[in-house]
């Protein structure tokens, strides 16, 4: 399985693209409004579909942010995650790995997690761990050793049917024909004027607004609403019906003393876009494609070892380039083959093809 990035100058460009391959049962796109980004056994026929539409391929857009958690028992710790998070079967979320943890490391890790699900699905997953929740949001779960996820149930969007709101607005439609609909879809936005992620699998269409982009100062964007009401009524017409038990909605946070430095570090590191809003910390990818990292005000050092690290994966001739620009935002380099690189204040991220 390969993974290519071509830009592409609209939705409707990028779906045209998705559409083709869907003819050779290859179905996994993810379109937005500047490119598509596709995961395909064959890659010749889908650089040859790409040529014929006019797309370029783009290895910028080409990564992924995994998240590994380090325990003492991962066999203990395994099923607490397995039950916070679900299961990502429409393949859109960082991959959570469990590894043994080879030396003790006192609590309490700078990175955490940050999982929205469906309220049915948080109901469910904390009957699972027998976790009551707790923390400043009255959301935060621990799993047996400590390392924390604040599990936060979603609502329906309101002046919706179909759709959530976990952090970002999403629904799903399942359907034998995903580019039908995802061709549809990416009409209706190119023609609102508004970016959507449209992700395009075998087993249907994931439609996502982003995180906080279909908000505004007052609320749900009115704009935004009247988009996923005719992404609706289209659903409709088609036959569809919603399940959103499926989804799901991933991020990070990092605890720092300098936040500033932290995050100008994860953003070069990541080629990551910084939120303009004042009163954010966000960095996110500008393809949408990679999860959003946030970032906390320590009031004190925490100087041991999280037991939560990322994996980044990079196409082979990017990697240089990557450890150069960590090292250049202030990183250290810890070790070689593969590359480990910490933050300005420790925290780790390896840097592999």
């Amino acid at each position: 399985m390969t993974t290519a990035w071509y830009d592409a100058p609209s939705h409707a460009a990028g779906a045209a693209l998705a559409e083709r391959l869907a003819q050779h049962g290859m179905p996994d796109a993810d379109v937005r409004s500047t490119g598509v980004r596709v995961r395909a056994a064959d890659n010749a026929l889908v650089a040859a579909a790409a040529q014929e539409l006019g797309l370029t391929a783009n290895p910028a857009g080409v990564q992924t942010l995994d998240v590994v958690i380090e325990a003492s028992d991962p066999a203990a710790v395994q099923p607490f995650w397995d039950a916070v998070l679900g299961s990502d079967p429409l393949r859109r979320d960082p991959t959570f790995t469990v590894r043994r943890l080879a030396e003790p490391r006192p609590l309490r890790n700078r990175i955490h997690v940050d999982v929205v699900r469906p309220s049915a699905a948080v109901t469910e997953a904390r009957e699972v761990t027998g976790r009551e929740p707790s923390g400043a949001f009255g959301v935060m779960l621990p799993d047996d050793e400590g390392n924390e996820v604040d599990l936060v149930p979603g609502d329906p969007l309101p002046g919706t049917t179909d759709w959530l709101a976990l952090f970002a607005a999403m629904t799903f439609y399942p359907t034998s024909a995903p580019a039908q609909l995802a061709t549809t879809v990416a009409e209706l936005a190119d023609a609102a004027g508004i970016p959507l992620m449209i992700d395009v699998r075998a087993e249907g269409v994931v439609i996502d607004s982003g995180k906080d982009q279909w908000e505004d100062t007052d609320g749900a964007d009115p704009k935004f609403i009247a988009l996923a009401t005719q992404v609706e009524a289209a659903a409709k017409e088609l036959g569809l019906r919603a399940d959103p038990t499926r989804l799901r909605f991933v991020q990070f946070g990092i605890d720092a003393l300098d936040v500033a430095a932290v995050r100008a570090f994860w953003a070069a590191l990541l080629g990551y876009a910084e939120d303009d809003r004042p009163f954010l910390s966000d960095i996110y990818d500008p393809r949408r494609l990679n999860p959003v990292l946030f970032f906390q005000q320590l009031e004190e050092p925490r100087r041991q070892r999280n037991r939560i690290h990322f994996e980044l994966a990079v196409p082979e001739d990017s990697v240089a380039h990557r450890v150069q620009a960590a090292l250049s935002a202030g990183g250290r380099l810890l070790s070689e083959k593969p590359y480990l690189v910490a933050d300005p204040e420790g925290n780790e991220v390896v840097i592999r093809t």
